[in-house]
């Protein structure tokens, strides 16, 4: 009976042995089912996905690319600023070159590149905002490129700042006429006035005494294309013609603009092209920045401007103050001889046949007859 109970006793060991062996060292089975996927994560606080962020060179591309960069070169070419070798002018027919004239200090900050980007950037400083008299850029030749209007951005935040086009000057201008006058087109036009405006070599004939007029270049020499977009600067004799008021507040829709037709020289000058052979960086005056006002075509003077100007010359020619090719004699004169020779020489500097400020041009022009006759 002992051993029975004996022999009981062992196997129970036994038994306990084998399981205890099982359970510590398993021989792995085949892998089971995949779990069912978990939950989505939630949303940002609108409820909808991110939106993906812009390429950050895509707004620099744009602009910076072979793509871009081909019209733009293949248009300056036909641009008066490019004239290397010389071009005609379409206005007048001339061969003429910005860059004849490298060696004149007073001339280097608008016909030499190099002298330009001095000019803006502040050096060299003289009064009335010119060039020393002994300054010179005897450099050969330095056709205006596209380093000479174009730099470095302000700003890389188009959306708020605005876009420069990395044009080394966008801000007002103070005219080297008298370094107190300002004309503000209100961005990238203002890069344009910089060199579109009179020299200050002489004074708007103003009062009652006679004048002395002494160079053959009286006038205001070479560029008032900003002075009569903004109404200014003209000998405003008066006659029977009104003057239309200056800068923002005169009747000149070409200043202006018209409801929400945008006008400024960028916008008449490099507009979009139909042929290619204006706008854009020609300078080319486009058919379509007139058309969008001029509906019946683009005008290509003001009403009456070729008689008057014409007019007007021979009377100058008669009183002794203008020669044929229309260079001024010097002499002294009575005022309103010498104020209607300045008028006379301010529009054909202008070279835009009045369009640029088609009333201020006609009450020039119409007051200035009216005082010699």
């Amino acid at each position: 009976m002992k051993n029975l109970k004996l022999i009981g006793f062992l196997m129970i060991i036994a038994s306990s042995l084998m399981f205890i062996q099982c359970t510590s060292d398993p021989i792995a089975g085949p892998q089971g089912l995949a779990g069912a996927d978990g939950i989505d994560g939630i949303n940002g606080v609108d409820g909808t996905n991110g939106v993906d962020g812009m390429d950050s060179t895509a707004s620099c591309v744009a602009c910076h690319s072979e793509s871009h960069r081909g019209p733009v070169e293949a248009s300056y070419k036909l641009s008066l600023h490019a004239m290397d070798p010389l071009h005609t002018d379409r206005g007048t027919g001339d061969l003429i070159n910005t860059s004849d004239y490298t060696n004149r200090g007073s001339c280097a900050q608008c016909h030499t590149s190099e002298g330009y980007i001095d000019y803006v950037s502040g050096f060299p400083v003289a009064p009335g905002g010119g060039y020393p008299d002994d300054l010179s850029y005897d450099y050969g030749k330095q056709t205006i490129s596209c380093n000479t209007c174009h730099s470095s951005h302000s700003s890389f935040d188009f959306d708020n700042d605005g876009q420069d086009f990395a044009l080394r000057n966008v801000a007002p201008v103070t005219l080297v006429y008298d370094d107190v006058t300002i004309i503000d087109f209100e961005g990238t036009s203002n890069n344009c006035t910089t060199c579109h405006q009179p020299r200050n070599s002489y004074a708007v004939p103003a009062g009652i005494d006679d004048y002395a007029i002494t160079s053959s270049r009286f006038g205001p020499h070479h560029g008032p294309q900003s002075t009569l977009l903004e109404g200014i600067l003209g000998a405003n004799i008066a006659g029977s013609e009104a003057y239309p008021g200056s800068g923002a507040d005169g009747d000149n829709s070409h200043r202006t603009g018209l409801g929400d037709v945008a006008s400024n020289c960028v916008s008449c000058h490099m507009g979009t092209t139909t042929d290619e052979n204006d706008g854009l960086h020609s300078m080319w005056p486009t058919t379509n920045a007139c058309t969008a006002c001029h509906t019946n075509g683009a005008p290509t003077e003001v009403s009456g401007y070729a008689v008057d100007f014409e007019t007007l010359k021979g009377l100058l020619i008669a009183a002794g103050s203008l020669t044929e090719s229309g260079s001024t004699v010097s002499g002294t004169y009575p005022i309103a001889v010498a104020q209607a020779t300045w008028n006379w020489k301010t529009l054909e500097e202008d070279k835009s046949n009045g369009v640029h400020n088609p009333k201020y041009a006609k009450a020039l022009l119409k007051n200035s007859i009216e005082a010699l006759q």
